[in-house]
């Protein structure tokens, strides 16, 4: 493990065997407050020695900016401290924490002594204040690497303890490459003196821009290849050979562990896109479909209208033309008389 101190009270702790996942340290007065821990014991327990000297009445909180393995594992070591999490954090622990926990167990001995620790606080607000003597922590929702993500801003230091949403390659096999956009957007929005990333070294102010920018072209790069590919009809083994490089990413950090990173972000990236394709698919059958049903019962209504104006009629009863005929005979003005149909006179009086 690799200590380095980034100011007067803050300490940075890095992993030498697990791709350099970080955990921190911000000294209040003779308390401490942990962000994350690292996955081995062996690692975990020398931070905790360090507290004990640095820190005389010991770690106060232990926040979790997620609840992967990695960040939590060694919350047990600090067993007096109030854990805080988001509450999404919480749920996935209880939901599959404990069983993960067993089996990497079964994998790795070393984890045996490794007991799980829920969050004792957590929240479900866009962010939440911690105040310490000295020291104002805002703990910040910043989902995308997974739904349950928190960033940790140390107002008085301007430094951005960003948990996986912030790391050396942007991974998303198990979060919403849209949501970590604008997470990065957030974060490049704050005036910064220093991020700590997840895993990998520190990104220093002059750097910060750069780096949220190249990361967050790296997600748009990675759906455009993909989806160029499955345009052209291509399988999900030919998505493998979509390289880091070909992303706008260099294959060498953290020690060259990226590039199985990457790789599972292209998979995930092509499950997601071709799940999106056939949700597409399904909805325009299901538009289609719904569209001849409505055509064939509109065009019933339609006769059963006509149908109905027809019957609205007055019908021709049997022998209405001949009384028709007789009425209007009978109605028919009588011809006046002219002076040829009067009756001739005779001439003189005796006639007659």
């Amino acid at each position: 493990m690799h200590c380095e101190r980034a100011s007067e009270d803050i300490y940075i702790f890095t992993s030498d065997r697990y791709a350099q996942v970080t955990a921190s340290l911000i000294v209040s007065g003779n308390r401490g407050i942990l962000i994350d821990t690292l996955p081995f014991p062996s690692e975990t327990a020398q931070i905790a020695l360090f507290v004990r000297k640095r820190c005389p009445d010991g770690v106060r909180f232990v926040i979790y900016t997620g609840h992967e393995a990695d960040h939590v594992y060694g919350a047990f070591l600090f067993p007096k401290a109030e854990v805080i999490a988001h509450e999404m954090a919480r749920e996935i622990l209880i939901e599959r924490g404990f069983t993960a926990l067993q089996r990497a167990k079964e994998q790795s001995p070393e984890l045996a002594p490794v007991q799980l620790r829920l969050p004792t606080f957590t929240f479900t607000t866009n962010s939440v204040t911690l105040r310490m003597p000295g020291k104002t922590l805002e703990i910040i929702h910043t989902p995308g690497h997974t739904a349950d993500c928190v960033s940790v801003l140390l107002h008085e230091e301007r430094i951005l303890f960003a948990g996986d949403t912030v790391m050396a390659l942007p991974t998303i096999t198990h979060g919403d490459p849209d949501q970590l956009k604008k997470s990065l957007e957030t974060i490049g929005a704050m005036p910064l003196e220093n991020i700590v990333q997840g895993h990998g070294e520190i990104i220093l102010r002059g750097e910060i821009r750069d780096t949220l920018r190249r990361q967050a072209n790296y997600l748009d790069n990675l759906r455009s290849k993909v989806q160029k590919l499955i345009d052209a009809g291509g399988s999900r083994d030919d998505a493998k050979a979509i390289t880091i490089e070909q992303c706008g990413m260099p294959r060498v950090l953290l020690g060259g562990a990226v590039v199985q990173l990457h790789l599972a972000n292209v998979l995930a990236t092509y499950d997601r896109l071709m799940a999106e394709q056939a949700a597409q698919t399904s909805r325009a059958a299901s538009a289609a479909k719904a569209k001849a049903t409505q055509k064939p019962a509109a065009a019933k209504q339609a006769k059963a209208a006509r149908a109905k104006k027809s019957d609205d009629k007055p019908s021709a009863k049997k022998g209405t033309s001949k009384s028709k005929a007789a009425t209007q005979k009978a109605g028919k003005p009588a011809k006046r008389k002219t002076k040829a149909d009067a009756p001739k006179r005779g001439k003189g009086r005796g006639a007659g």
